[in-house]
């Protein structure tokens, strides 16, 4: 929750508590005390912002308000239709609510809450989910694509209003708070916004009293919004580690108020753990279980999940199926491991390229339900008896489009070099002596029976001594960019040891149904954070594939193309207003330098006016919450090891720019008319250039963002000519 500081005090009177805020503490006696230095800076009424609760600045300030919305929605809104191709991200966002449509179970690596709201606006604008979104460039031809492109844009709309609220809180001043909505609306990379902020979770533009409706109604409503920052993108967890942080900070200034009872304290503890705790994690865990029972149906994504979440998605060869219940030798079986996106045991006709091992059959693990994920169950001396399988048994596994057998030996696996390599070897199940397996049932005792689905098992190698073990790493490009398979010789039980038996075929054994295996909710919901967290961690920068790197975001170094590439297509690129974007970053350091020289005036006990004292206080503590957000949402990015791109940067950028809008209006410009106060004419070119230049950058570089067709920037006929200022920037 951002900046709520009320503090309760005790009417002496009545012994009534009455609200008292602390940034406006004192603010009658400061405005008498500095009337006459307001007016000295340069021998007349010098113009201050002044509480937003005065009638003039309230009316000034609505009246802002209502041109930011105005301008936020148009420069959003305008060319929405544009261009009638998908467009890069479009390509994942525009299936998924496709998926949604038709209720198709899919895996995506973040919480599901904005694709949902893609798939429902679609929907509701007459959108009927059959487009197939295969790759950037496709025209959509007579589909219906406005309604999710308008609702997108709408949210991103939102951004400047929701700012200009935030800012006009923290500094109290009309001015920051509408330059900081400028720089908002006017920046060109924010307009291509094709999912929901976060950040809107930090409004919390008034300060009430404790435990009114309206206090109690943005608690809430910050809680709300706190659920949805964590249910679009798990880059949530920044803003809420924010509003943790000052919410704690706020908890530890009313603990140290001691006309403030101890009970008292306790209520400001529990609504706070009921709004930004309770509230929050309840409507995240319901946004899962909408998920949940909205995509029911067997989709693409199944095989990232374990046999038992499958067997609840209708048409999935495990809903409602039935099959024997006791692996069998002659089984055709499928073999899937047991941790999370681990994969089904696969091969194909493909092998290790040179130097890779031996240069035999590829085994790997395959995520996705494939004919090649097949093997026959063979004793290791006669393949034609049906007995079951039992606990200590020898096997061989062969692949059933190959025939090649489940191989391992004591050459290096090709990633973790410490494993054994697993191939398929032989023909028709012939083999040798390395083609055997022990199945070990996990906490099983020698005689136990292997059951599918159920059982947990584990294949040692015979000859090595080995277990049979999916690593989690990604294969190059000659394994299809499928998962390792090895043999390890650390013989620990863990899941990417441990296997199941899923498909089961074996005409001469009776069937069971599956219904009874189906899991609870907190169990897939449990299992579906596991599965996304993984896949996250496993979206590594793939060979010549589009990457960006954190220092090149707050320099504007780099943008991204986000559709067309050549002068015969229609192009859009993502780019920052160059003009907004370096402004932001000089602000951060201004603002570390003002700070600075704030913190050295007060601790020198420099004489300063009460009113300046209160500046340097909501410098300090408004700017350093913003400072902090900045922080949060782009420093974590440096120990990341996945693919990263440009706009995972926005969140940070909306607080550089909330942080831009309080240090130059009320200080700097503050400053100017000190050392301008001879000459009012520069200080008015100043304030002049400083309004136009935004709008302005704005108009030359808006066709990065609304499209462009003809010449590249390099030619003279070129619409972008001469506006391509660094060599990186790609238009």
């Amino acid at each position: 929750m951002a900046k709520k500081k009320c503090v309760a005090q005790y009417n002496d009177d009545t012994g009534e508590q009455s609200p008292v805020s602390t940034h406006h503490e004192s603010t009658q006696e400061d405005d008498r005390l500095s009337e006459g230095d307001s007016q000295s800076l340069n021998g007349t009424s010098a113009q201050h912002d002044q509480g937003i609760y005065s009638p003039n600045n309230e009316a000034q300030s609505t009246a802002f308000f209502l041109l930011v919305v105005l301008l936020s929605f148009s420069t959003r809104l305008y060319k929405i239709m544009e261009p009638p191709h998908v467009c890069w991200d479009e390509t994942h966002f525009g299936k998924m609510g496709s998926y949604y449509i038709n209720r198709t179970f899919f895996f995506d690596v973040h919480p599901p809450l904005g694709k949902m709201l893609i798939g429902l606006a679609g929907y509701m604008t007459g959108y009927d989910g059959t487009y197939p979104f295969l790759k950037p460039g496709d025209k959509y031809e007579h589909h219906n694509y406005w309604g999710m492109r308008g609702f997108c844009a709408s949210l991103g709309s939102c951004l400047p209003p929701f700012a200009y609220l935030t800012v006009l809180e923290l500094s109290q001043s009309p001015t920051a708070a509408l330059i900081t909505a400028a720089v908002l609306a006017f920046g060109e990379d924010l307009l291509l916004t094709n999912f929901v902020h976060s950040d809107a979770a930090m409004l919390s533009p008034m300060v009430f009293r404790p435990f009114s409706a309206p206090w109690w109604f943005w608690l809430v409503l910050t809680g709300v919004n706190l659920s949805g920052a964590l249910g679009v993108k798990f880059v949530g967890l920044f803003v809420i580690l924010l509003v943790g942080m000052n919410t704690a900070w706020d908890l530890w200034s009313l603990l140290g108020d001691l006309r403030l009872s101890l009970i008292d304290f306790g209520k400001h503890v529990l609504s706070r753990v009921f709004g930004l705790i309770l509230l929050p994690l309840f409507l995240y865990v319901t946004i899962f279980a909408v998920h949940f029972v909205v995509l029911n149906k067997s989709g693409p994504g199944d095989g990232f999940f374990s046999s038992a979440f499958q067997s609840r998605l209708i048409g999935n060869n495990l809903h409602n199926a039935s099959m024997p219940e006791y692996l069998a030798y002659g089984s055709i079986i499928t073999v899937k491991n047991l941790r999370i996106a681990g994969g089904y045991l696969h091969s194909h006709w493909h092998l290790y390229p040179e130097g890779v091992g031996a240069k035999q059959q590829q085994v790997t693990a395959y995520l996705h339900k494939d004919y090649n994920n097949m093997w026959l169950v063979h004793r290791s001396n006669d393949r034609d008896e049906p007995d079951l399988v039992r606990h200590g048994d020898i096997i061989q596994l062969e692949h059933k489009e190959t025939t090649r057998n489940l191989h391992s030996h004591l050459h290096e696996a090709p990633l973790t070099k410490k494993h054994f390599q697993v191939t398929g070897y032989g023909i028709n199940g012939t083999g040798d002596p390395n083609d055997l397996w022990q199945v070990e049932v996990c906490g099983g005792r020698k005689g136990d029976l292997v059951k599918v689905l159920r059982s947990k098992v584990r294949f040692l190698h015979r000859a090595t001594g080995c277990v049979l073990y999916s690593s989690g790493k990604t294969l190059p490009k000659w394994g299809w960019e499928q998962v390792e398979i090895t043999c390890s010789p650390y013989l620990k039980e863990t899941p990417n040891s441990q296997w199941n038996i899923e498909d089961h075929i074996n005409a001469k054994l009776p069937n069971i149904s599956l219904s009874v295996l189906k899991p609870h909710f907190l169990e897939i919901l449990l299992e579906s954070h596991i599965v996304m967290i993984r896949g996250n961690s496993g979206l590594k920068p793939k060979d010549n594939e589009m990457n960006s790197k954190p220092w090149h975001w707050p320099i504007n170094y780099q943008g991204l193309r986000f559709s067309g590439v050549n002068e015969t297509e229609y192009r859009v690129y993502l780019l920052g207003n160059p003009v907004i974007w370096w402004l932001n970053l000089v602000s951060l350091g201004l603002y570390v330098v003002m700070v600075a020289v704030a913190s050295l005036a007060l601790r020198r006990g420099v004489q300063l006016d009460k009113r300046r004292i209160e500046h340097c206080r909501v410098l300090m503590e408004g700017g350093g919450l913003l400072l902090l957000g900045w922080l949060l949402h782009y420093v974590p990015f440096y120990t990341m090891g996945r693919i990263l791109y440009y706009h995972h940067y926005f969140p940070a950028m909306l607080f550089s720019s909330m942080l831009t809008g309080k240090v130059v209006p009320p200080y700097l410009l503050r400053c100017a008319i000190r050392l301008l106060s001879r000459s009012r004419v520069h200080l008015i070119y100043i304030c002049f250039s400083l309004c136009l230049s935004k709008p302005c950058s704005f108009y030359m570089f808006h066709p990065l963002s609304y499209g462009m067709r003809g010449p590249l920037a390099h030619d003279p006929d070129s619409t972008m000519a001469g506006l391509k200022w660094m060599d990186s920037w790609e238009f």
